[in-house]
């Protein structure tokens, strides 16, 4: 082997990367020197982006970014993290050479030299703008089920608020009437104080039914589980008939949880009126919430929860039947007595916080919902 050898096979394979490099179409790929100045180009980021090599080389990389997001700083910080952690990553919105946007997906890998030390960065962005508006049309039929399901949710609550408001129309009506009639002061001012009690209930009442109604989702917020159980109590109960007890008990010290609390609520009622259709008869339905570990019980599912679980004392669910109950539109209720969606609306919303929902029941027992939240960090 001639002594130059070695050179031209490594010279060869240097050649042969950039082929591969310079081939792929669907990917920009690109290389930036420590301060986030363009060094490479390939016919990907040229198709992607608009730009030929010599419009962009030199230029820093924030060319590509909104100027919303060079103004917030977001490409020095996306270098910065790339250069500390050996990897950053980012979607967003970018642009091209002709102002048009796109939604991307990149990723900047942290280049060492044989010595080890930075010399630069490798530069991978994607156009999924495709599949981005794929996914918001999505959140957009998901909220839209989402609502329906509230809106028919309110439906079975109408009965229990009906006859809760006309026994505090009652108290108001009664007290007022015998205000009237009475001379006693004393007397007067009490029968008064029954009517702001009533007042104040009706009104608490119609506050939580507005809240739980309302169209716009309040989006995630840090949430104290034991005191949405509280709030969330008096909704629960009106869904049940007198002969079904409800019993809700949290125990102390719960971790907060980032979710929409009122995708929350549209959970809890959903597992509640579900337990309410499985009893036949007098029975009884009892939430708690308690803090749990979990240690990979489930892929994906590890360190600290809050588990909230709705028990009942009905039928039961069969093994056949368990491996369905969670699919979009199956019900084992008539026909007009229920859309299929309220379980499916659970579990989707509890991979949605990166949770999960689970189910045990004994037919002829009863069966629990167990909805497991990750604990909010701190």
């Amino acid at each position: 082997m001639k002594p130059n050898a070695p050179f031209h096979a490594a010279a060869e394979h240097q050649h042969r990367f950039e082929l591969l490099v310079q081939s792929v179409m669907d990917h920009a790929i690109y290389m930036l020197d420590l301060d986030g100045h363009i060094v490479t180009w390939n016919t990907g980021a040229q198709r992607i982006k608009g730009y030929v090599s010599d419009d962009v080389i030199g230029r820093h990389f924030a060319t590509f970014f909104t100027p919303e997001d060079v103004a917030d700083g977001k490409p020095q910080r996306l270098l910065t993290q790339a250069y500390t952690q050996g990897h950053g990553q980012d979607e967003g919105w970018r642009v091209r050479r002709d102002g048009s946007r796109f939604w991307a997906k990149v990723g900047l890998d942290l280049i060492r030299d044989e010595q080890g030390q930075p010399i630069g960065f490798a530069k991978v962005t994607r156009d999924i703008s495709e599949r981005h508006e794929a996914e918001r049309q999505l959140d957009q039929v998901r909220a839209e089920l989402f609502q329906a399901q509230k809106l028919e949710a309110l439906g079975q609550l109408t009965g229990g608020l009906a006859h809760d408001f006309n026994n505090l129309l009652t108290i108001i009506l009664s007290s007022a009437r015998m205000a009237r009639k009475s001379q006693n002061p004393t007397r007067i001012d009490a029968l008064l104080g029954h009517i702001v009690d009533a007042g104040e209930r009706g009104t608490h009442l119609t506050r939580q039914l507005l809240t739980f109604a309302r169209h716009k989702e309040a989006g995630h917020q840090r949430l104290d589980i034991s005191q949405m159980l509280v709030t969330t109590q008096a909704l629960l109960a009106q869904a049940l008939p007198k002969r079904i007890s409800l019993s809700v008990l949290a125990e102390p010290g719960l971790h907060a949880v980032d979710a929409d609390p009122s995708q929350l609520e549209m959970v809890l009622l959903n597992l509640t009126l579900n337990a309410r259709d499985a009893i036949v008869g007098d029975g009884r339905i009892e939430v708690t919430a308690v803090n749990l570990r979990l240690r990979e019980e489930a892929p994906g599912l590890t360190g600290e929860f809050v588990r909230i679980s709705v028990a009942d004392t009905g039928a039961g669910i069969d093994a056949q039947t368990r491996q369905r109950i969670f699919e979009p539109f199956f019900t084992t209720k008539a026909f007009g007595q229920g859309t299929g969606l309220g379980l499916s609306q659970a579990y989707g919303f509890a991979r949605h916080v990166n949770g999960d929902l689970r189910v045990d029941s004994v037919v002829g027992v009863g069966t629990t919902m167990h909805l497991l939240i990750p604990a909010a960090s701190a």
